[in-house]
């Protein structure tokens, strides 16, 4: 018996006494998906009433976005429903390629033994969006409108109107901020005048989720060139209860309204099973179809209407980064138009979101834009290369890093007008990098007790201390009150670490060392987990609290890449060769690319020694 998951459905209701000639709204969020719901939370918690807009009248159905980082579980802690979400999620930590029958990858994410969490689970969005939904419905602050679909917007100097489709008529809105997370066809994007910019890539995809009572692994698995649809990319995912995603590419030469027809999605899948030999019986639950984009905004801010999530930026869907990413969009939003609607903050703050959150986008899309080139090369260059790296990797596993998918990692915040500088040659985690959860002994009256990082921040500032004497203690809780005081109603915590009397006894060190912290070494953590700063006088903490406030730093940062996106040493080296030469045969004469080729080989060759040359030219012979 099937297990699919079908969300619940919400009958409209009349919202015809919020007048015009009523107050204007605090914040209205157009759009009820894992990013508004987002926003919602994060504001509701620090007390500002929001109306949420949805023109469905229930969660989206499907598998949808699936894979979660560990970094949304964090972030879902820190919202308020991450201990119902942790109850029905799967986790995995790795996944396998193969070319044809071979397998050509293995890879397993980065994980530790301090981790809080695995790497990342999988989850239907579906069901992640119900349970964002009951946790918001439970909520005083939250009033939500289904089957409200937007018409029309106008703006004045401080406020906006809404004109709303609603099954009662139309009705009009008035809201001091409207927060925009209606998705990749953002009518709020339409209606504001405003276009995505960017790249849009060959190749479409099919995507379907079957119910298969299967003991494959919890892993990913992907198939280029599938011996069941040759010419085929496939990807497969096990879900919570027995329910598989399968993504397949199609040929540029398939029409996709023939290859989106049900019959011919189970004629595809049913060829896949069978070639895995499998005779368990299956049934088709959904089914989707998508292509990839890296499409932004330029700004994020426009006036009282902030986007968010899809609304604002596309990312290719390889290395799961769009529900993750706009995670990241959605706590960062709530906590910094909160200090703006609280009074704490200048709406400049509101800047840093945009800048923080685009360039996040474009971290992105470099990563996902190489797992895009291989999974889906859009040219002859790159189709070129992508084959001639899979045949190598059966072989060579020296090339099986170019397969690697990327997969979503935490974003950072470097060029943000709000990091604080630190000394050149810093070491650790610096400003701007998130601080990963990690599992800590905290001292108690009964004892140490075991915890972690996230929970003991919760959801607000965090003030971590090293190496403090009790004089240095007792100066840092002076003025981490008006640090506090300066930001309230914010929550800060503050915890010291080491030392005779520190919170978190450290006695081996493990957490100064992870975070190349020194004695007597203040970090403040922002409520969406990212460093803020380093800083070493306490009373630097009241510069700390002008500074966020009027959404700056003492001085801009200079461009730093992300440590978590390089390639280093020879894998560098070969990612520039695959890109360069994709590159140059894409921009060859058709019947030079041969010649190129040739010419390249030459060149190369003639620096190499006989032996090498002729062993090299073995492993590019088929």
């Amino acid at each position: 018996m099937s297990t699919y998951f079908h969300p619940k459905k919400y009958a409209p209701e009349d919202f015809s006494s919020l007048s015009p000639s009523a107050d204007a709204l605090p914040v209205v969020i157009v759009g009820a998906g894992p990013v508004g719901m987002g926003v919602a939370l994060g504001l509701a918690a620090r007390g500002i009433p929001v109306t949420i807009l949805e023109a469905a009248d229930q969660v989206s159905f499907g598998s949808r976005a699936i894979c979660v980082s560990r970094h949304s579980l964090e972030v879902a802690e820190r919202l308020g429903f991450g201990a119902e979400l942790e109850d029905i999620v799967l986790p995995w930590v790795g996944g396998r390629s193969y070319y044809r029958d071979q397998e050509v990858l293995h890879f397993r994410m980065a994980s530790g033994e301090h981790d809080a969490r695995g790497p990342m689970v999988n989850v239907s969005q579906s069901e992640f969006e119900q349970i964002m939904t009951d946790t918001l419905l439970a909520h005083p602050l939250v009033t939500f409108h289904w089957s409200s679909s937007i018409a029309g917007i106008s703006r004045s100097d401080d406020e906006v109107t809404l004109t709303v489709d609603t099954a009662f008529g139309a009705r009009e809105l008035r809201a001091a901020w409207v927060v925009a997370a209606d998705g990749g066809r953002s009518t709020m994007r339409e209606l504001s005048g405003i276009r995505l910019q960017g790249n849009s890539y060959e190749g479409n995809y099919v995507i379907a989720d079957i119910h298969w009572e299967s003991e494959l692994p919890a892993e990913r698995l992907v198939w280029f060139d599938a011996p069941s649809n040759p010419g085929s990319t496939i990807i497969m995912h096990r879900q919570p209860r027995d329910i598989w995603r399968i993504d397949y590419q199609l040929d540029a030469s398939d029409d996709p309204a023939d290859e989106t027809a049900e019959e011919r999605i189970r004629d595809r899948i049913t060829r896949h099973l069978e070639w895995l030999q499998s005779d368990i019986p299956w049934t088709l639950e959904w089914f989707g179809f998508y292509r990839a984009h890296a499409l932004a905004l330029e700004d994020f801010t426009h006036g009282p209407v902030l986007f968010a999530g899809d609304a604002a930026h596309l990312v290719p869907i390889f290395g799961v980064r769009g529900l993750n990413s706009g995670m990241e969009d959605a706590e960062t939003l709530a906590w910094q138009l909160a200090a703006v609607i609280n009074g704490q903050a200048d709406t400049t703050l509101l800047q840093a979101y945009s800048t923080e959150r685009r360039s996040a986008w474009q971290q992105n899309v470099d990563n996902a834009g190489k797992s895009t080139l291989i999974m889906s090369p859009g040219s002859h260059g790159y189709r070129t290369t992508r084959d001639a790296v899979l045949e190598l990797a059966t072989t060579r596993g020296e090339f099986a890093h170019l397969i690697n998918p990327r997969q979503s990692s935490a974003t950072h915040a470097h060029l943000s007008p709000l990091t604080w500088p630190t000394a050149p040659g810093t070491q650790g985690v610096l400003p701007g990098d998130p601080l990963e959860d990690r599992i800590v002994e905290v001292r108690t009256t009964d004892g140490l007790s075991k915890t972690s990082l996230n929970r003991l921040r919760g959801s607000g500032f965090g003030v971590l201390a090293f190496g403090m004497s009790a004089e240095q203690a007792s100066e840092l809780d002076r003025h981490a009150a008006e640090f506090a005081h300066a930001l309230a109603p914010e929550t800060v915590q503050v915890t010291t670490v080491g030392g005779t009397h520190g919170a978190i006894p450290d006695t081996r060190g493990d957490l100064a060392s992870s975070l190349g912290a020194g004695d007597g070494e203040i970090f403040v953590i922002r409520p969406d987990g990212l460093v803020l700063c380093r800083i070493s006088d306490p009373a630097q903490l009241i510069d700390v609290a002008k500074h966020l406030t009027a959404g700056t730093a003492p001085t801009q940062l200079e461009a730093t890449a992300s440590v978590t996106s390089e390639a280093v040493g020879d894998e560098a080296r070969r990612e520039h060769v695959w890109l360069s030469l994709s590159d140059a045969l894409d921009t060859a004469e058709p019947a030079d690319r041969e010649g190129l080729l040739v010419r390249l080989a030459m060149i190369l060759g003639s620096r190499a020694n006989s032996e090498d040359f002729d062993k090299a030219l073995g492993s590019a012979t088929r």
